[in-house]
């Protein structure tokens, strides 16, 4: 077991390299007027620093200069990039997807963001103590007192038994001896959690150790990641509402969505991979763009069909004071939602509002409502907006929500959940989730998210499904209860075993149990521990229709 755990914490800290890694190893910083390469460690508070398209931010720092979007994925958890401008707040390792920028560095090593994370896990690594095994507490008064028994049986056979005293007094004391041998109560906590464990993989859910599966069975409180959790954590088009045409009738979604992936195909944004991945799984055709042109934080345009393509944020549009119609509602009722509405400009006339969102998982609303019927408290813990996240949690059925949340400050919400005396599990998949999964009483990483994330926990759902966290808790409060089970019947074999096999019954039988007979039974209860371990292996969670 020692050396499992330390297997366990040597992948964790490997993990936690990992993460320190992420910053890029080279800064292009400006000194007296001239663009150098350093080392991002002799990078100091104060530099003015150049970040270019597809690179990743070195440091902590203000924008000075330029515009862009930055994928914070990695902090916050939210798919869709952030628009900077002069003034606004970067972070070290988020990645510039369109703009040049020129930012001057504020903190640097552990004061980042970064740092502060991976200071965050260490921390909850170090102090997060093991459960002392129930089986180890009873073993441990168990066998002195069988000593102290088995002695006691010798001396009153041989003071106060017939003849031969000596030899029924070694039979006494050989057979309490045989009798409690500890094989049942020695069994009854790893067969559980062999099988319970082994059951827990066949749904695709790897539990690290006996004592995460004890502190998952005590969990009456969860708390999601939103991205990747909830979600699919890739955004897609969701919706097309198109305009109409002066006869009355709407434009077709399919030349509507042909047009913007004309235009968003010479992109790399978030939400462009989004509109040219929907135009090929509708097998739409798109057509040659010229004079292509990204307009940083408001969109892209260009020429298309000897048409003038634009797809543009709803903002810019209020901006130009464009022309929206019915579409207009309809971009604020979807974006109220937590949708992100862009805008389709066909020669500076709005064709159609195009959704974009980053979809539900299809049975996270069903995962939801098992662990409520469970008793178990769900909250949605997420970086992202209080709007999307509040629309996501309506959906699917989650009552409690806090947004804008930071790695830190999920961390901390757990600590004072924990202070509350509640148990807490906590499910993520990002890197800002690990410092959060660390400090729960029981961390569950999705399997498709980040190494850290894993690593930090204590349980992985390898498919992604957060029906795995239901069967978990539910296949763990099963495990635990055979354990309690096994331990029960390996006391009461003892409590009438014990007297049995010392004589007590000698008076009125004038029988004196043998250790053969004392053998068999003590390999039967033994078996019987086994065979109620594996009445785990018929298991089924709640959402199959049965426990």
């Amino acid at each position: 077991g020692r050396l499992l755990e330390a297997r366990a914490k040597g992948r964790t800290s490997e993990a936690i390299r990992r993460l320190a890694g992420l910053r890029p190893h080279v800064a292009h910083v400006v000194r007296e007027g001239k663009e150098t390469d350093i080392a991002v460690e002799a990078v100091i508070p104060g530099d003015l620093l150049i970040v270019k398209p597809g690179e990743k931010i070195p440091v902590d720092g203000i924008v000075t200069e330029g515009a862009s979007a930055v994928d914070e994925s990695m902090l916050t958890g939210e798919p869709m990039p952030v628009a900077k401008k002069i003034g606004d707040e970067v972070i070290g390792a988020t990645l510039n997807t369109t703009g040049s920028v020129t930012f001057r560095a504020t903190r640097v090593g552990k004061d980042s963001a970064l740092g502060q994370i991976v200071q965050l896990v260490e921390d909850a690594q170090a102090t997060k103590a093991p459960i002392q095994k129930l089986a180890d507490r009873v073993a441990g008064v168990f066998v002195p007192i069988v000593m102290a028994l088995a002695i006691a049986a010798f001396v009153i056979w041989y003071d106060l038994g017939p003849a031969p005293a000596l030899v029924l007094a070694t039979i006494a004391l050989v057979t309490v001896l045989i009798i409690a041998c500890p094989c049942a109560l020695g069994l009854a906590t790893p067969t559980a959690i062999l099988v319970g464990t082994g059951k827990a993989a066949e749904y695709g859910i790897l539990i690290r150790s006996g004592e995460a599966l004890d502190r998952l069975a005590g969990v009456r409180t969860v708390l999601l990641d939103k991205t990747g959790t909830i979600t699919e954590g890739r955004p897609s088009v969701t919706h097309i509402v198109t305009a109409k045409r002066p006869d009355g009738t709407p434009l077709a979604p399919g030349e509507v969505l042909k047009w913007a992936a004309s235009v968003e195909q010479r992109s790399e944004h978030p939400l462009a991979l989004a509109i040219t991945k929907a135009a090929k799984d509708r097998q739409v055709d798109v057509l040659p763009v010229e004079k292509f042109a990204a307009m940083e934080g408001r969109g892209a345009r260009g020429t298309v069909d000897r048409r003038i393509i634009e797809v543009i944020s709803l903002r810019h549009a209020r901006e130009r004071t464009l022309e929206l119609g019915t579409l207009g509602p309809d971009a604020d009722r979807l974006a109220d939602q937590g949708r992100t509405p862009v805008i389709v400009v066909v020669n500076n006339t709005v064709y159609a509002v195009i959704a974009i969102a980053d979809p539900i998982k299809a049975t996270t609303p069903q995962a939801i409502a098992s662990l409520k019927r469970m008793g178990v408290a769900v909250t949605m813990v997420s970086g992202d907006s209080k709007r999307g996240a509040q629309a996501v949690a309506k959906e699917v059925g989650i009552d409690q929500v806090l947004a804008e949340v930071l790695p830190s400050q999920k961390a901390d919400i757990v600590k004072k959940l924990q202070r509350q005396g509640k148990q807490v599990a906590m499910v993520g998949d990002g890197i800002n989730d690990a410092p959060a999964l660390a400090q729960a009483d029981v961390g569950i990483a999705i399997g498709t998210g980040a190494d850290i994330a894993m690593e930090a926990s204590d349980v992985t759902l390898i498919r992604g499904d957060l029906r795995g966290v239901v069967t978990a808790i539910q296949l763990s409060r099963r495990t635990i209860g055979t354990i309690r089970l096994n331990l029960f019947w390996a006391f009461v074999y003892n409590v009438i075993g014990i007297p049995v096999a010392a004589g007590v019954l000698y008076p009125w039988l004038h029988v004196l149990l043998s250790p053969v007979l004392a053998s068999a039974a003590m390999a039967w209860s033994s078996l019987s521990v086994v065979l109620n371990s594996l009445t785990l292996r018929r298991f089924k969670p709640a959402w199959e229709g049965s426990v």
